[in-house]
């Protein structure tokens, strides 16, 4: 039987973890960016509910084109 290797199991939880935190952490900052921290945290649940249910594909192209200019522009501005 091969011995579990318990260092490596832990690395990979803390490497886990730090990416989870830094996630989180860019969501943050991409809020903030955004100028989407004006917002309570209900309404930006909402809207990101609407964005997941939203099946036209027009609409979601239109978002993401937004958002690929959003972090192209050298001077970033909140949506208006």
């Amino acid at each position: 039987r091969k011995p579990r290797d318990f260092d490596s199991e832990l690395k990979a939880a803390d490497k886990a973890k730090a990416i989870k935190e830094r996630r989180t952490r860019q969501l943050g900052e991409l809020v903030i960016a955004t100028g989407a921290d004006a917002f309570d945290a209900e309404l930006l649940a909402g809207a990101l509910l609407d964005a997941v249910a939203t099946k036209d594909a027009a609409k979601r192209e239109g978002w993401r084109k937004a958002g690929a200019a959003f972090f192209r522009g050298k001077q970033r501005k909140p949506a208006p």
